[in-house]
């Protein structure tokens, strides 16, 4: 059955035939981003959302989305979605973080030219039919120190169309490496050396606890006496009523601001106060930038839903289609081995310990903890993925680790997953073949050969003459019928272990059966999510 998309909120033609070109069934309903009731009734048909701004995705909408898979925002700001409440439904949020940065770039340029030279003030006073050419009196951007805030995909560009107007760009950002700042060719200084020194400061951070009021009271009586101040970024990125305080003062000549606080922002303290530049959220707001993260969002959520890559996704780690390729068997696999233990474990888990080896050191790590988390997390809860999965640990209070190495055995690659309790360790390991078919090669320190199938038995025993018989002998007077059987043992006579891939699921009875024999430690049905 083809997936189903919803697009609720206006979004180009181009980017609702790029859906149906790639035989995803889409409704294009923008009327819906409005009337969340209407919306609320309907989410729960559909794999996937396509949405804007106007569309709040909140976590009493999530709980009628049941098979909802993607959300897709066509833009970088996803403040309109419950990031949280996604992941805990296990739900991708992605959203489209290239596709306006050039736009939003040079929102921010023009904003600085326009509180440069009062622009703004100066047109409606010239449509007023007034002559004040004395009034106005603007000041160069030529040689002028620029500070930015936040040097990433927008802010770099910023830097280099401020160098272009023969500026000195100055730049904070924890993130920007020195070598990076040299081939930038700005210079990288802490917050306090930026505002002491800077004639003009630009934003383009995102929102977070790290860098809300970034610009606080404190930080902006710290800026150097005529300082002007842009905001293309996210409200709550300056502290309104100080700004307003120190544009009154005179310590600050001016501001341009694009986003605030509150939005839509029908009143604001800093409205109508001189030289004070304000839009309406317009950094993104261009025929080319609009196009583009519309394609865009509609490619990365057809990719998804069809190919299982994940690009700019913020819940979950990126995977290329080509990486989906290459790794969807390791992907399987890592969530088998969680699964594994998973079952296999009924006490509370503390830890997971993952080792890579040889080659699956080199692939996209993240990708693979994801999966092992999800597998070890269904015996909790039956419906978590890779998404939702590591907030259940996390909120669960396990603890995750991973080790590399280098090839250590004769597997080209394998992934090892160890879940620690109070009381024990237990470990299982595997690989891929080359036929892309996932294999369990070693459990609880024992070499084995077992292809994973959907019903599975496991059971230990001592290593002495007659057990196969026996587990034989009973399967079939249950009418269970192997497709498969491995064993293994760590020593002669020592502990021995056997795995068979059954046809169907083990039968209570003959699971009774085993264990009424006294020859079997442990037997143990397992059940695998294989396609």
């Amino acid at each position: 059955m083809a997936p189903k998309v919803l697009i609720s909120d206006k979004l180009s033609n181009a980017a609702i035939q790029i859906f149906k070109d790639r035989g995803i069934e889409v409704d294009f309903r923008p009327e819906l981003g409005k009337d969340k009731e209407a919306l609320a009734e309907i989410i729960g048909n559909y794999d996937g959302l396509a949405i804007r701004s106007a569309t709040k995705v909140t976590a009493k909408l999530l709980e009628g989305a049941k098979n909802l898979k993607v959300i897709g925002r066509a833009g970088i700001g996803v403040d309109n979605v419950d990031k949280d409440a996604c992941s805990q439904h296990g739900i991708i949020l992605m959203n489209t973080p290239f596709g306006n940065r050039i736009t939003t770039a040079e929102h921010a340029i023009a904003m600085m030219f326009a509180v440069a030279r009062q622009i703004p003030e100066a047109s409606a006073s010239t449509h007023a039919g007034k002559w004040e050419k004395s009034k106005f009196m603007g000041v160069e951007l030529t040689a002028k120190t620029l500070g930015v805030i936040g040097a990433g995909n927008i802010g770099s560009i910023v830097c280099d169309r401020a160098k272009g107007l023969k500026m000195k760009v100055i730049a904070f950002d924890p993130f920007l490496s020195q070598d990076a700042a040299d081939k930038m060719g700005v210079e990288k200084v802490e917050l306090d050396e930026l505002l002491k020194r800077a004639d003009f400061i630009t934003l383009h951070v995102p929102l977070t606890d790290a860098t809300r009021n970034i610009l606080s009271r404190e930080n902006l009586e710290k800026t150097k006496k005529g300082v002007r101040i842009v905001n293309c970024a996210r409200g709550g990125l300056v502290d309104e009523e100080a700004l307003a305080d120190l544009l009154k003062s005179g310590h600050i000549a001016g501001a341009a601001l694009d986003v605030f606080a509150v939005e839509p922002a029908t009143e604001n303290v800093l409205f109508n106060l001189p030289n004070v530049v304000c839009t309406p959220h317009l950094g993104a707001s261009t025929t080319e930038a609009q196009e583009n993260v519309a394609l865009q969002v509609a490619e990365q959520m057809s990719n998804y839903l069809l190919d299982g890559a994940v690009e700019n996704a913020l819940n979950l780690p990126s995977m290329t289609a080509e990486e989906a390729k290459v790794m969807g068997p390791w992907v399987k696999l890592a969530e088998y081995l969680g699964s594994f233990v998973g079952q296999m474990t009924d006490e509370p888990i503390k830890a997971i310990n993952i080792t890579y080896d040889g080659i699956t050191s080199k692939m996209n790590l993240k990708a693979l903890e994801c999966a092992v988390i999800a597998g070890v997390m269904k015996k909790v809860n039956p419906d978590v993925n890779m998404v939702s999965a590591p907030v259940i640990a996390k909120d669960r209070g396990i603890q995750i680790s991973k080790t590399t190495q280098d090839k250590s055995g004769v597997f080209d690659g394998y992934i090892k997953v160890t879940v620690v309790t109070d009381k024990r360790e237990r470990a299982v390991a595997g690989t891929c073949f080359a036929d892309g078919k996932p294999r369990f090669i070693q459990i609880k320190g024992i070499n084995v050969d077992a292809e994973v199938g959907p019903h599975m038995l496991y059971t230990t025993n001592k290593d002495v003459p007659g057990i196969i018989g026996k587990l034989g002998t009973l399967l079939g007077e249950n009418k269970v019928n192997l497709a498969n059987f491995t064993l293994g043992r760590a020593a002669q006579g020592g502990e021995a272990i056997a795995i068979a891939y059954l046809d169907a699921p083990l039968p209570e009875a003959a699971k009774t059966a085993l264990e009424a024999t006294g020859l079997f430690h442990q037997v143990k049905p397992l059940e695998f999510a294989v396609a």
